[in-house]
């Protein structure tokens, strides 16, 4: 009996009960992984599930295939997962169906025979039993516009004769065509001509199949994964009494060096399966191999039977080009653009190679009197991940190029050396001529064509409202973010997204939809630009919101009170505080008692405004919570699958960012280092925050969320706050974000904001050399409690308010363990966000997860 229950595995294990009920089991969450491995280039999709697949009877076995029968199914994947391997596999959307890909697995690997060959090796040796489907022995190719599942069910493909060698009756009598494609005609792949050819594709399956019969350690064997340097190997040993199996596999298209700890295998003699080739022999020192693109190794790990000899300053690139973004410019100016794109404080990817930048597309704004153009520009990484990012680029000369070079250094991507005489090329939202071509550009509202698509501005009525067709002084924020924006007098605010993916920004479509919903505590929406193409979906570039008045944002006013708080602090006696804060999980249980009198006294005034923003952010989750009748903003319930999914994605978010800060690690300073080892080895201890998304279901809803919130996210007026910046975490791609959540995320954001401002405070209290080296414990634990008052006051207040809305859970027991849960993954993204863009404030997420555990 063969269960067929596309389950994760821990569920589909239950079939097989204690090997008294089905002999078999589909494994159906290994298939996806093994695909998002190869494009990934990673190893961690296939690691983390085997080692979630619970032992078998001795009588049971796995069963494993590169696509289910006919669909490479993808219900076992985490949401994000599931947008990744569209993105990869499945472009065009008639090649989906349901929530699978319908392809053979020949077109869904670019026909590239080491792709294939690689997946299908992997495939026979981990644990349980291989199952091919028909015609992927040879490459078949598939027919996707049949409709329906047809397109991967075509004819075998025996010969060249007529109907493939399938059928000999009428052509037009057969139930679905042969295949014609070119690339995979019959006549062309079929098992007649690849039977002639021993180096085709079908001879080398036999040899696997072979190969495999020959070694009960793939059928039956133990797995143990190794655990090199190189994350873009895969390797693990398969091993049935006394026949020891290792298997190295690169999933990457690049040749790759990998170092094994095989030193308790000492003696034996790697000998590769295929050729029966013996390597050297096994001894203490790390085991060395280099790999080709695709490559992999069957060894069998025997006793030796025969024996074989042996950031600095950036230095400004020049270029020969008047407008070096026109074709004859480009590639020089496509080489100069990584290193300044590093020297950017809003791009956030500092921590991984650039392997190169391509211009996507260029949109003239203006050619005189100062040429200015919008640049999108693809950065690509070593490991094929590739981003999008707005560059509004612009070109100065003489006395101009030289009051940039002066006051915004910065901003010059390079010299230029032309026939006009020297310039700059530079970032042109610190000109305001360039600022004004945008301006006029919306107000315009025409489109703006560019090489592959155009610019699209879309007015609101609040633009006209707030006087945006009028002339109006501009300057650009200054305000550290990983986005630009630039205000028009007291009237507008245009932010330019730098990262962007397709698709509709949630800035765009928060805001809108708080606009028509009233919701008086955000900017209204006023325009928005979107660059189109004749395929695809939008991106959206900027988006300009009515300007609101503030005294700046709640972080600096924040920082301000602690200063102010902390001085009043200094000056208490005894220099301790009278009540020493508990853990941060007890933040709930103290819910309920009142705050320290003395607390509330040193804090001041800030209390009461803490408990007027737990009520804005209520207001916001109960605006966004009410749909109007717009289904992407309907809340939805919890469902086990969402939440076997959700507990799925913040456990892979532990183990990449582990991996980011084991390899930033030696650059950290002394001691955070030691604190960064000590998080390193909590890797279980912070999964297992994350367990109760498995023990139970979550009674609350899943609503549109702001998705980056923090004390930066919000103005502050003098008297009440302003929510603004709704576009997400921008290190999560953009489908994430569009997600809807549970509110509590946000919640879990702003008092990771309050952690955040206390550590800042007290540093900078510690540096202004007032208080002793010795005094600095008392200053700590002054913060600490400034912290966990104002935290619980705004947690109060927002629950109050937010209790009407019924998105919250309905227990305290449960609000407990999905806001602890929250607060660890916020750390976490904190960890992975500092390394990429402010790696000198790594220390702070650290010490929170620390304090969280």
């Amino acid at each position: 009996l063969l269960a067929e229950a596309n389950q994760w595995p821990e569920d589909a294990a239950a079939y097989l009960a204690s090997g008294d009920e089905c002999h078999m089991a589909f494994h159906f969450p290994i298939m996806p992984r093994l695909f998002m491995s190869l494009q990934m280039e990673d190893r961690f999709p296939v690691t983390d599930i085997l080692a979630q697949t619970p032992a078998l009877p001795e009588s049971s076995q796995w069963a494993l295939f590169l696509r289910n029968h006919d669909e490479l199914t993808l219900e076992m994947v985490t949401d994000e997962e599931r947008d990744f391997m569209y993105q990869m596999y499945a472009r065009d959307r008639t090649m989906r169906i349901n929530m699978g890909i319908r392809r053979r697995l020949a077109p869904l690997l670019s026909n590239d025979r080491r792709t294939i060959e690689l997946l299908k090796a992997l495939l026979f040796c981990l644990p349980g039993t291989p199952v091919l489907y028909y015609g992927d022995e040879i490459g078949m190719g598939d027919n996707v516009y049949l409709g329906d599942r047809n397109g991967v069910r075509t004819p075998m493909q025996w010969s060249p004769d007529r109907n493939a060698g399938f059928s000999r009756a009428n052509a037009q009598q057969l139930y679905l065509p042969v295949i014609v494609d070119p690339e995979h005609h019959f006549e062309a792949v079929n098992v007649e001509a690849q039977q002639r050819n021993p180096s085709s594709l079908l001879w080398w399956s036999k040899r696997l199949i072979a190969l495999r019969k020959q070694h009960r350690a793939f059928g039956r064997g133990s797995i143990e994964f190794l655990h090199p340097d190189n994350y873009r190997v895969l390797a693990f040993t398969r091993q049935h009494g006394d026949e020891l199996i290792l298997m190295v596999a690169n999933l990457s298209r690049f040749a790759q060096h990998v170092e094994l700890d095989l030193s308790r295998w000492k003696g034996r003699t790697p000998l590769e399966l295929f050729g029966r080739t013996p390597f050297p022999v096994v001894g203490e020192e790390r085991y060395r191999f280099t790999l080709g693109p695709h490559g992999f190794y069957w060894f069998s790990l025997q006793e030796p039977v025969v024996t074989v000899p042996g950031e600095s300053e950036r230095a400004v690139p020049w270029l020969a080009s008047a407008q070096p973004w026109r074709a004859e410019g480009r590639r020089a100016l496509e080489a100069a653009l990584p290193g300044w794109l590093r020297s950017m404080r809003w791009f956030g990817g500092k921590a991984r190679p650039i392997k190169r930048v391509e211009l996507r597309d260029v949109v003239p704004l203006r050619a005189e009197p100062a040429a200015c153009a919008l640049v999108l520009a693809q950065v690509e990484y070593e490991g094929a991940a590739h981003e999008t990012y707005v560059l509004p680029l612009a070109t100065a000369f003489k006395d101009k190029a030289e009051r940039i070079r002066r006051e915004h250094p910065v901003a010059v991507v390079a010299g230029l050396h032309t026939a006009q005489g020297e310039g700059v090329l530079y970032d042109g939202l610190v000109d305001r001529a360039v600022h004004s071509a945008l301006l006029e550009a919306v107000a315009r509202a025409r489109p703006l064509r560019g090489g592959a698509g155009e610019l699209v501005f879309d007015r609101r009525p609040a633009f006209r409202e707030l006087g945006g067709y009028g002339p109006l002084p501009s300057r650009p924020l200054g305000a550290e973010q990983s986005n630009s924006s630039v205000i028009y007098g007291e009237h507008l605010v245009l932010k330019v997204l730098r990262r962007v993916d397709e698709g509709r920004s949630p800035e765009l479509e928060l805001g809108e939809h708080l606009t028509r919903r009233g919701f008086a505590h955000a900017p209204p929406l006023a325009a928005a630009v979107e660059y189109r193409q004749a395929r695809g979906e939008p991106l959206t570039l900027a988006v300009m919101h009515g300007f609101v008045a503030s005294h700046g944002d709640a972080w600096h006013y924040t920082l301000e009170e602690l200063a102010r708080y902390l001085e009043r602090a200094a000056a208490r006696s005894p220099q301790v505080p009278p009540e020493q804060p508990g853990p941060a999980g007890d933040l709930l249980a103290q819910l309920d008692r009142p705050p320290s009198p003395t607390a509330v006294e040193l804090i001041g005034p800030y209390l009461g405004m803490a408990h007027l923003l737990g009520k804005r952010t209520a207001e916001m989750h109960l605006a966004l919570a009410d749909s109007g009748g717009d289904p992407e903003f309907d809340p939805e319930p919890y469902t086990g699958l969402y939440q076997r999914s959700v507990y799925q994605s913040m456990r892979n978010h532990v183990s990449r960012v582990l991996r980011l800060l084991r390899r930033s690690a030696a650059g950290l300073p002394e001691e955070v280092r030691q604190d960064a080892l000590l998080l390193l080895e909590q890797e279980g201890a912070l999964i297992a925050r994350f367990e109760s998304f498995l023990k139970r279901r979550i009674s609350g809803l899943r609503t549109r969320v702001h998705g980056d919130f923090h004390l930066g996210q919000v103005l502050y007026t003098g008297k009440d706050f302003t929510i603004v910046d709704f576009e997400g975490e921008p290190a999560r791609p953009l489908a994430d974000r569009r997600r809807k959540r549970s509110p509590l995320r946000d919640v879990a954001g702003m008092l990771r904001s309050f952690h955040y401002a206390a550590v800042t405070a007290t540093d900078r209290y510690l540096r202004n050399g007032i208080v002793p080296p010795e005094g600095g414990a008392s200053v700590r634990a002054w913060a600490s409690l400034w912290q966990r008052t104002v935290s619980r006051g705004w947690l109060a207040s927002y629950l109050e308010a937010a209790a009407a809305g019924g998105f919250l859970p309905q227990t305290r027991d449960e609000l407990r363990e999905m806001l602890d849960a929250f607060l660890v993954d916020k750390a976490l993204y904190e960890v992975t966000y500092e390394l990429n863009n402010r790696p000198a404030w790594i220390a702070v997420p650290i010490d929170g997860l620390l304090e969280l555990l």
